[in-house]
C-alpha cells in the first residue's frame, strides 16, 4: 500500500469515528430533551392539576370499599374520568396525607385532584346525608 492510500484510510477512519460520535451525541441530546420534557409534564401534573372539564362539569359517583390502596383509588378515579394521571394522584395523596376511607362519593369532572383529595378526606356523601 502506498503512503497516499494509508493517509486516505486514516482520514476515512477518523471521519467515520467523528460521525459516529456526533450521531451518538445527537441521540443522547434527543433523549435528554424528551426526558426533561416528560419530567416537567409530570411535575406540572402533580403541582397543578386542573379538572378534566370546564365548569360546570359532570357529576360522577365513585364507591370506595376502603380496602383499596391509594394507587388503586387513583386508578378508579382515572377510569371514571375524574383525573388525568393516577400516578400523579398517588403522589399528591401522599403529600396531602390522604387515607383511604370507605364510602360513596359525589365528584365532579371540573374538580382538581387537590379538591378531589379534600372531598375524599371528609366524610362520604351518603354518611353526611344520613346524619341530616
Amino acid at each position: 500500500m502506498s503512503r497516499v492510500t494509508k493517509e486516505i484510510n486514516r482520514i476515512s477512519i477518523m471521519v467515520i469515528g467523528l460521525s459516529g460520535r456526533l450521531i451518538a451525541y445527537a441521540f443522547v441530546l434527543v433523549l435528554l430533551i424528551f426526558g426533561i420534557r416528560r419530567a416537567y409534564e409530570f411535575g406540572h401534573s402533580i403541582f397543578y392539576s386542573p379538572g378534566m372539564e370546564e365548569k360546570p362539569g359532570t357529576e360522577k359517583t365513585v364507591t370506595i370499599t376502603g380496602e383499596e390502596s391509594i394507587a388503586e383509588v387513583g386508578q378508579i378515579l382515572e377510569d371514571a374520568g375524574l383525573i388525568r394521571d393516577s400516578l400523579a394522584f398517588t403522589i399528591q395523596a401522599m403529600v396531602y396525607e390522604y387515607d383511604v376511607q370507605a364510602g360513596t362519593y359525589e365528584l365532579n369532572t371540573s374538580e382538581s385532584s387537590k379538591e378531589i383529595i379534600k372531598i375524599l378526606k371528609n366524610a362520604p356523601a351518603e354518611e353526611t346525608e344520613a346524619a341530616e
